[in-house]
């Protein structure tokens, strides 16, 4: 309230609630001041161990960029290893002369040999033979077939049909689950591993690098294209419609109700040598600029991958340790590597040496 007289100061009246509000109001800023004090002071007496704990946590991070830094963890430092990191980064980088464009970044690679092993034979057959072995056990007739005994002496034809009897005349969904039961059990006889264990542990490094420099990787592999698409994925990180290889025909039809597709015995397409470059052009559409393989049957598509300008890299793995994995170039009966062994070097392709490149050979046993 307020009164004024004539001749006087004004003079004001509050009244008693508004007179405790304002001391309430005042107590409690009182209190937040000292309480912020305190904070303070136990904060300045905090300091050092504030700042040596952010000390440790830059280290750490410090230490985890050092390790992210590295790629490729499996390879030794040299010129293969050298080279891929910095043809990577000049693809990649949209400053440079060489940058790609992410759409244009495609990566070829060989499956037998050059990102899984493939002695004492190649594992697709190996696979024929188990399953065949299992089919004859429950059917007399098929076990009385000659060619069965004969394909495991090696006898080039009689394993053509063997692979026949158990890759065809049935559909595709049947025999992915042949193949998948397989890759679940069956073990190397040597090296005592599930086969699908028997990866590359630098070579599957190698994927993932590219894929997280957005390139395109592609299987492009002489072996049957449905027995890869069964594990491409969970082995490799390659989805099934990025695996090329050899096929058989096969047509459409309704059994029993059910849509299926059956598979014939007949060749459709073979995905080796020539056929590679052939197979990447109907499939993929585009010439890559990097290509992996490992043995004569590679040389085509490495040799289709460098022809065209711009920047591009080839490189084969050299199966050179023994004591890791297995020793064969020239004289091998399988992944036989003798004119890409000559013309690696005129033609400026790089090769992988298993012994003296990679620190490690398989991921360790599960």
């Amino acid at each position: 309230m307020r009164v004024t007289y004539a001749g006087h100061a004004e003079v004001r009246f509050v009244s008693p609630g508004k007179l405790w509000l304002a001391a309430v109001q005042r107590r409690q800023l009182r209190l937040k001041t000292i309480k912020e004090l305190q904070v303070q002071i136990s904060l300045g007496h905090a300091r050092p161990f504030v700042l040596a704990f952010a000390a440790c946590l830059v280290a750490l991070a410090a230490t985890r960029v050092q390790a992210a830094t590295d790629p490729l963890p499996s390879w030794n430092d040299g010129a293969a290893k050298s080279r891929i990191v910095s043809f990577v980064q000049a693809v990649i980088d949209p400053t440079g002369k060489d940058y790609v464009a992410p759409g244009a970044r495609v990566a070829v690679f060989d499956n037998d040999g050059t990102l899984w092993s493939e002695q004492p034979a190649y594992f697709q057959a190996i696979f024929a033979m188990d399953t065949v072995k299992a089919m004859a056990a429950k059917d007399p007739a098929l076990a009385a077939n000659p060619a069965i005994a004969a394909a495991a002496t090696g006898d080039p034809k009689a394993l053509v049909e063997v692979m026949a009897i158990t890759h065809a005349n049935t559909t595709s969904d049947e025999f992915a689950a042949r193949v998948r039961q397989w890759t679940k059990t069956a073990k190397h006889p040597t090296l005592h591993r599930r086969y699908t264990e028997l990866t590359f542990q630098p070579m599957r490094e190698l994927l993932d690098y590219l894929d997280a420099n957005g390139f395109s990787t592609w299987i492009v592999s002489g072996g049957g294209v449905e027995f890869m698409r069964v594990f491409a994925e969970d082995v490799y990180g390659i989805p099934p419609e990025r695996v090329i290889g050899s096929s058989i025909k096969t047509r459409y039809e309704v059994r029993d109700g059910v849509p299926v597709i059956e598979r014939l015995p007949e060749i459709e397409f073979v995905d080796d040598k020539e056929g590679k470059p052939v197979g990447i052009h109907k499939f993929i559409g585009k010439r890559p600029i990097m290509a992996f393989g490992n043995s004569d049957g590679d040389f085509q598509m490495l040799e289709w991958t460098t022809s065209a300008p711009g920047p591009r890299l080839a490189m084969i793995v050299h199966h050179d340790d023994a004591a890791r994995e297995f020793a064969y170039d020239r004289d091998s009966h399988i992944g036989k590597l003798d004119r890409g062994l000559d013309e690696a070097g005129p033609r400026g392709w790089t090769l992988i040496s298993m012994k003296n490149d990679w620190t490690t050979v398989y991921a360790p046993a599960k």
